[in-house]
Order: C-alpha cells, then structure tokens, then sequence
C-alpha cells in the first residue's frame, strides 16, 4: 500500500492531548490482550496496572509479572493495602490477585529470558526507527548506567512496547533515525507510546496509529523519522 493511501489511517485527535502520564497508562492498558503474561518496567509503565481490563466480574483479565519474583501481580496498593514485603521491582507496594505465586530471582529471570512473556512495556531515552532502543545508559561520563531486566525484557518478550514522552526537555524526538546512546536491544520494540502519538514499528516503517494534540503534518515536521500514515 502506498504511503498516500495510509495517510488517512492514522487517528487524529487534535483536540485532546497532549496525553498526561495516566491517560497514556489507560491507553496502552486498552491496548494489551486479555490472558497476556506482561511485565511493567519501572517508572512510568508501573501505573499501567491501574487501567488493565477486566472481564463481566471484574476480574483482571491480564496475568503481571515482576523480576523481583511475582506472578499474579494486581494494581498498585492503596492506604492499608500497602505491604513494605510486597512490592514491584521499582519497590511501589502493589496488591495480589487471587493464585498469585513468588519465586526466586533467578526463576523470574528465566521467564523473562525464555520467552514465556508475551509483553513488557519498558521507558526509554531513545528508540530507532528500525526498532533499536536505548532506555539503560546516556553515555554521559557522569550518569549512573542502570540496566536491571531490561536487556532480558528487550530480548524475551514476544513483544516490546515503549511508554515515553516524544520530546526532551530541549525539545529533541526520542523517536530517531539511529539511536546515539548505548543500546539496549536491537530491533526489538515493536510499538512505541508517547504523549502526543502511538507508533507501529514494521518492516516497511514506522506507522502513526494516533496523534494527541498534534496534527500528522505538524508530527512529520518535529519527529526525524519517515512516518508512514
């Protein structure tokens, strides 16, 4: 299909956005399918287990698992919920659904490794339009690398979703040609989320799903990626 036929598949909402941290969580909570296995990376991907979907009796019908060791994982603990022993591997208490399981450290890294994800939403500073991501060292002499699961995220789960804002402080896309910061993985992100639009990294492209408060013309001229409609 030609990149002028896609041109009107993209969804433009131009009147809402740009997106706040929960209405981007509730967005990509929509997104994932019921009965898949999903690990939430630490920061802003945590608050996704607030806006999972659930089934005619309210049950979760999304399975959460944490690198620190937790299968079964429910949304983030509220007032006397909160449990200094059960928490997510950003340490946020968080509640358990019923048949939640623990395990070992290195139990959960196998998981991870193994392929037995079927998706994990990680952060990011960067992400290449081939789908290259770099989420775990600036390169700066004075940064603190932080690499935890990730780099096993990048490459076990079936797919990777990126939650991050679409612009620096400076202004600069985190959605580049080529990432400039040390990568994480290589072509393993398969959707990226942001503030003011979700993109589909394909073998063609990358596509715009969706703009928030930005149009497609206006997103093309800031975003230094060929973006596919």
């Amino acid at each position: 299909m030609s990149e002028a036929a896609q041109e009107h598949t993209a969804l433009e909402n131009t009147g809402r956005g740009p997106l706040n941290t929960d209405e981007l969580a509730a967005v990509i909570g929509r997104d994932i399918p019921a009965g898949s296995y999903v690990n939430l990376g630490i920061g802003q991907p945590t608050k996704i287990a607030d806006y999972l979907p659930t089934d005619a009796d309210g049950n979760q019908t999304v399975i959460l698992h944490t690198e620190n060791g937790m299968l079964g994982m429910g949304p983030t603990a509220q007032g006397d919920q909160a449990d200094p022993d059960l928490t997510n591997a950003g340490k946020v208490p968080v509640t358990e659904l019923p048949g939640a399981s623990y395990f070992h450290h290195a139990d959960s890294f196998s998981m991870m490794r193994g392929g037995h994800l079927d998706v994990c939403v990680l952060g990011a500073y960067q992400v290449a339009a081939n789908g290259d991501l770099a989420n775990w060292h600036t390169g700066k002499p004075d940064d603190i690398p932080a690499v935890g699961g990730a780099m096993d995220l990048a490459i076990g789960a079936k797919d990777v979703y990126v939650m991050m804002t679409l612009f620096t402080k400076k202004g600069e896309s985190k959605l580049v040609q080529q990432c400039s910061y040390p990568l994480t993985g290589v072509a393993c992100v398969s959707r990226v989320y942001t503030d003011y639009a979700v993109f589909d990294i394909q073998s063609d492209g990358v596509h715009v799903l969706a703009t928030y408060g930005i149009s497609l013309e206006e997103l093309r001229d800031r975003v230094p990626v060929k973006l596919l409609g």
